[in-house]
């Protein structure tokens, strides 16, 4: 009997992680029916991450925060005992923006749910911080957990990137008193640091808005945000790898939160058990809709395919569609892809109507290990 482990993430827009998995172990059934299906859906720690929380007995727990421009929304996070995953996405990101607005936007809801979950006894929170929509340094989650960010008449500053030009002092006194006691880690996989030519305005504010004249600015208001915070802090970690992440949450979270920044890939198969669910695996399936030059940095079917490949099982990938080379997937510990859209009849199949097409995908892995073993 084979043991197959089934490990894709979502395809974005599409059909999620757990879907594709399900999709493609009917494909498998039908033609190895006595095959042994290890269900494992990942993601790269952005968008996916609750998926995958629910699937090893999360919980969902709904929460009430602040949207990017501060309006209300209904959101959710994860929580297992005294565990909590939050996912920045679906509180605070672009998801959730009704419309752009490089200047204005805030991190503010994630820091609500992060203090809603201290409040319900949270002691360790895994964040996921991709899809942000915001360049604040973090400033909104700073404040919702208690920080002062202040102008130089003592008054609050205006929330976003924007609001930060006039920063002149922050008070940090009266930070959620339960930080000091619980474990953050934030899953990251950019390396930007927080300002300057590959820092969080430079290259994103361009994604959530800004124009040339505004990523100046707001990269002139993160270099303040980051001056003053290491005046009260007496650490500077503006240049840190990750630091630039999510428009700075990823700097406020090391800055102030004492959190720990991990690849977001190897938070995901260390949060899944994925090391165990290896264990006596004939194969492994991963794969994401679009496998491109970015799968091989830090995305899921690259993580999972190199813990297979140190325990020498062989991994195949499905996806939506490829642009690498069969080489490049070889040297990534991927041997075999399976592209549906090849197999679509309309140009909009793959991705409109992804589960027959995943199916036909599983029996062909299915009949392929059927023949490399006859």
């Amino acid at each position: 009997m084979a043991r197959i482990v089934l490990a894709p993430d979502k395809f974005k827009g599409s059909i999620t992680a757990r879907d594709v998995a399900a999709q493609v172990g009917a494909g498998i059934t039908a033609v190895l029916p006595d095959a042994e299906l290890v269900v494992v859906p990942v993601s790269d720690g952005g968008d996916g991450l609750l998926d995958v929380a629910l699937s090893v007995g999360f919980e969902r727990v709904d929460v009430e925060a602040s949207g990017p421009l501060e309006e209300p929304v209904s959101s959710w996070y994860a929580v297992r005992g005294d565990e909590v995953v939050i996912e920045m996405a679906e509180i605070c990101g672009l998801a959730r923006a009704s419309d752009l607005d490089a200047m204005g936007a805030t991190s503010r809801g994630l820091g609500e749910a992060i203090a809603t979950a201290l409040d319900r006894g949270a002691n360790s929170v895994l964040l996921g911080i991709g899809g942000s929509a915001s360049t604040d340094g973090g400033a909104g989650v700073l404040e919702a957990l208690g920080a002062r960010l202040l102008d130089g008449s003592g008054s609050p500053c205006p929330p976003g990137g924007g609001g930060l030009l006039a920063l002149a002092s922050i008070d940090l006194s009266a930070l959620h008193p339960r930080l000091t006691e619980v474990t953050i880690t934030v899953a990251c996989d950019v390396d930007n640091p927080l300002t300057g030519p590959r820092g969080a305005a430079a290259v994103y504010g361009p994604q959530k808005g800004a124009n040339p004249d505004q990523v100046a600015a707001l990269d002139q208001a993160l270099t303040r945000l980051a001056d003053i915070v290491s005046d009260a802090t007496g650490s500077n970690v503006r240049d840190a790898a990750g630091a630039g992440a999510a428009g700075g949450v990823g700097y406020a979270a090391l800055a102030v939160l004492g959190a720990t920044l991990r690849s977001g890939v190897d938070v995901v198969l260390d949060l899944v058990d994925f090391a165990d669910a290896l264990e006596g695996a004939d194969l492994v399936v991963t794969g994401e809709g679009m496998l491109d030059e970015q799968t091989l940095n830090g995305k899921a079917p690259a993580g999972v395919a190199a813990a297979a490949r140190a325990r020498g099982i062989p991994v195949v990938a499905v996806c939506g569609a490829r642009s690498l080379s069969d080489e490049l997937l070889r040297k990534a510990g991927i041997g075999v892809v399976h592209v549906i859209s090849d197999l679509a009849t309309e140009p909009r199949e793959s991705f409109e109507r992804p589960g027959p097409l995943l199916q036909r995908a599983g029996r062909a892995i299915a009949r392929e290990l059927k023949d490399s073993r006859t």
